[in-house]
């Protein structure tokens, strides 16, 4: 049986702060560009603009900065589309999501996916702590647009018999598999055509 390190605390002033939240950044979009198994402590080093030892002072191993990464991504995502799904109060609000999600693949031609799903084929299957952390993100992400959803039932914008969870559920969905296959076919095609059935 492996034992894992136990995650670092925060640090308490704000210079330690910024340096681990720049060594979180530049982990996640290393992870993100090229998978975790792809990402070295080097790498992030040398992208963070740290040293070895700083990293290992906030973080107390890859698996600990890996989970900060889950978090910051989580984080991103939701900070990104919670304006408008607080808002989301009609057929137009929900449009104008669905445009957002579509929008940031459409810059990237596709590439990419989403930056928590390429996490979730990675580690889900394999490291418990990611599955875990993953699905309270994903968790996370489906209650924000439910949460739209559920405004738009009780101000008569969907029928009240609507099913706010299930529908957040398959709109996450949708959002999943459609940046999976504007990853594999590098058009939003696919994502556009998930989101507006």
């Amino acid at each position: 049986m492996s034992t894992r390190a136990a995650p670092q605390e925060a640090p308490s002033t704000r210079k330690g702060r910024a340096t681990r939240e720049r060594i979180i950044a530049a982990a996640a979009d290393l992870m993100y560009r090229h998978g975790v198994a792809g990402t070295s402590t080097p790498a992030v080093r040398d992208a963070a603009g740290v040293s070895s030892s700083q990293i290992y002072h906030y973080f107390a191993d890859k698996d600990d900065l890996t989970r900060a990464v889950i978090a910051f991504q989580s984080e991103t995502i939701l900070s990104n589309q919670a304006p408008l799904l607080a808002t989301l109060d009609s057929v137009e609000a929900l449009r104008s999501w669905r445009d957002v999600v579509v929008d940031a693949a459409r810059r990237q031609n596709g590439a990419g996916g989403c930056p928590l799903g390429g996490l979730s084929s990675e580690l889900s299957d394999d490291h418990r702590w990611a599955r875990d952390a993953l699905a309270v993100s994903f968790t996370a992400w489906s209650d924000a647009i439910r949460a739209g959803l559920t405004a738009m039932i009780d101000n008569g914008t969907l029928r009240p018999e609507t099913d706010a969870t299930t529908l957040s559920r398959a709109l996450l969905a949708a959002v999943q598999g459609g940046l999976v296959l504007a990853q594999a076919q590098h058009t939003t095609d696919a994502l556009e055509a998930a989101l507006d059935a």
